[in-house]
């Protein structure tokens, strides 16, 4: 802004000087020939003062590109280091999550394998599971051992009361969502118990219909206490400790498992539990990477914005560089008419005594020059 109001100033003075040459011109048709030597003098000194201001504005113009260039390209290497350092930053963490996904993985696959080495084993449950009291410890303690194992203290609670005073053995919250989910551990292993000891057909039909008794009363004692709208998911999980007795349930009990999922109660074993924290698992874990992406996202917008900034500001001086060099070129041309105008002036020759008859041809002279 100083350097257009110092070209505005100079403009004005060129302007007033010429309007002061011109005056001069009309008044040289009544003045000596002493005058016109003074003018004259007085607008040599005007052009030396001009060209000396031109060569100290042209010496200021090209520091000023110069130091503009070096500014642009500092902050171009600048915003190119940010850029760089964000996306290794966001490659190396990106690497980081996906290693330690793997090792997840890794650990989840050898955990399956020895499931599924248990599931061939026959485990007796009978001095564990001898009344409800020691039934209920060991269902809960294993179903909170794999809680704890694979979630957050945040994202579960144990024996929290719901609305209706009700309490589950567990509470699970998922990411995003303020509804969570219950987990019931308390199945009811009596009928089971009575099946695997039973000795004909007879008690065997017995005991597989009170199997089906007791698990359709313990489904919908699940789904009314549970699944409450707006409060808790539209799905609630029966925990079963044994991958033995789950084995038996889905071979025997398909109908079973049929009305549990019509009630919108699923059944798990614990490897199927221990499966099912994993994928919450890393539901928690993607939602922390979408935040850490939408963080990245708007640092990359804001970056963008900045270059957007800088380029409406590069385009902007570049207007004013183009608008100071016209005003230059005008000032160029201004000062090459007065050296035309001084030479014309110079190159007239005037005669003393004759100068009042000389007068008036020699104002359109004058007037021609200053054309």
């Amino acid at each position: 802004m100083a350097f257009c109001a110092l070209v505005l100033f100079i403009m004005a003075i060129g302007l007033i000087r010429a309007g002061g040459a011109r005056r001069l011109e009309a008044e040289l048709a009544a003045e000596r020939q002493r005058e016109i030597d003074d003018k004259m003098a007085a607008l040599s000194q005007i052009n030396a003062e001009l060209s000396g201001r031109l060569r100290g504005m042209g010496d200021a113009l090209t520091s000023r590109q110069g130091e503009l260039a070096r500014l642009l390209t500092d902050r171009l290497d600048a915003v190119g280091h940010r850029v760089g350092q964000g996306l290794e930053s966001s490659g190396r963490f990106t690497a980081d999550q996906l290693t330690k996904l793997s090792e997840r993985l890794a650990v989840i696959d050898k955990a399956q394998e020895k499931l599924t080495g248990m599931t061939q084993e026959v485990v007796s449950l009978k001095d564990i599971l001898a009344n409800k009291q020691s039934r209920g410890a060991f269902g809960q303690g294993r179903m909170e051992a794999i809680v704890r194992d694979g979630l957050h203290a945040s994202a579960y609670e144990f024996q929290a009361t719901l609305s209706n005073g009700s309490r589950p053995d567990c509470l699970i919250r998922l990411p995003g969502d303020e509804r969570a989910m219950a987990v019931d551990a308390k199945f009811p292993l009596e009928a089971f118990t009575a099946l695997k000891d039973a000795t004909n057909d007879m008690e065997r039909e017995h005991a597989g219909r009170r199997v089906r008794t007791d698990l359709a009363k313990h489904i919908k004692d699940i789904a009314d206490k549970y699944l409450l709208s707006g409060e808790t998911q539209d799905l609630a999980l029966l925990f079963v400790p044994s991958e033995s007795i789950y084995a038996d349930l889905n071979s025997h009990f398909d109908d079973v498992i049929q009305r549990a999922h019509r009630a919108r109660v699923i059944i798990v074993s614990p490897s199927l539990l221990m499966m099912a924290i994993q994928v919450m698992q890393s539901l928690v874990r993607d939602r922390r990477m979408q935040e850490q992406t939408h963080l990245i996202q708007r640092e990359v917008r804001s970056l963008l914005d900045d270059l957007r900034r800088l380029g409406d500001r590069v385009a902007k001086l570049d207007a004013h560089f183009r608008q100071a060099q016209e005003d230059v070129a005008q000032i160029t041309t201004s000062t090459e008419k007065l050296v035309r105008r001084g030479s014309r002036i110079d190159q007239l020759e005037l005669d003393p005594q004759s100068a009042p008859q000389s007068t008036p041809s020699a104002a359109p002279s004058l007037r021609n020059a200053a054309e």
